[in-house]
């Protein structure tokens, strides 16, 4: 299997960690968005990642390869079969993408991708309004979610991988949960960015 993506993509980790969860074995591409390599335009005709070829197959969007990865390995499964568990998951899975990556993200895109990459000027505004404004409230949402180890049911899941992946981005902009103000997510984020499938997907940003 091809995995087309930069590893500093929050989505692209995703995948990445599904994968070593799984034990499957996989070929990286740390390609950004919209690069001319026909392999992966061919995989994501709209030049987003991350994107997969599996033995001719191709797809493109994480969430979409994450069910194609349950359903192709799985062992260890990476989605409840509770239907509770199942729903949360499924809402979890939708809340890191949708709700949570646009103002987690606002840290790093000002403060790592546009010095760094972009070469702009960082907008210190725009991370004091996601830090004190944006994020509180989401933070505040999570911290009365969590009450254990996982988010849905008894075994980690999508939901633990959507909501985690960002935070690496969000630590590499030297920002972190406060513990004193959500002691339960502090902890949470710290254990599952622990996990080794997480750690083997965050050294992928250096390839």
């Amino acid at each position: 299997m091809i995995v087309y993506g930069t590893g500093y993509s929050p989505y692209v980790r995703k995948v990445l960690v599904s994968l070593v969860e799984k034990g499957v074995t996989y070929e990286h591409k740390p390609l950004m968005f919209h690069d001319p390599d026909q392999g992966f335009q061919a995989c994501s005709p709209l030049g987003k990642i991350p994107a997969i070829e599996d033995d001719g197959f191709q797809l493109a969007d994480s969430s979409a390869i994450l069910w194609y990865l349950e359903r192709k390995h799985p062992s260890p499964a990476l989605v409840p079969t509770d239907p509770k568990a199942l729903g949360r998951a499924v809402w979890f899975d939708k809340f890191g993408d949708t709700e949570l990556f646009g103002k987690l993200i606002v840290p790093f895109v000002e403060r790592v991708l546009k010095p760094n990459m972009k070469k702009q000027p960082t907008d210190e505004a725009a991370v004091t309004k996601a830090l004190d404004t944006d994020l509180p409230p989401l933070f505040d949402y999570l911290e009365g979610e969590i009450s254990g180890p996982y988010l849905a049911g008894d075994a980690f899941s999508i939901a633990d991988i959507s909501i985690a992946t960002g935070f690496y981005n969000f630590h590499l902009a030297q920002a972190r949960v406060d513990s004193s103000r959500w002691p339960k997510l502090a902890a949470y984020v710290e254990a599952t960015l622990a996990r080794p499938s997480f750690q083997v997907a965050m050294e992928a940003r250096k390839g």
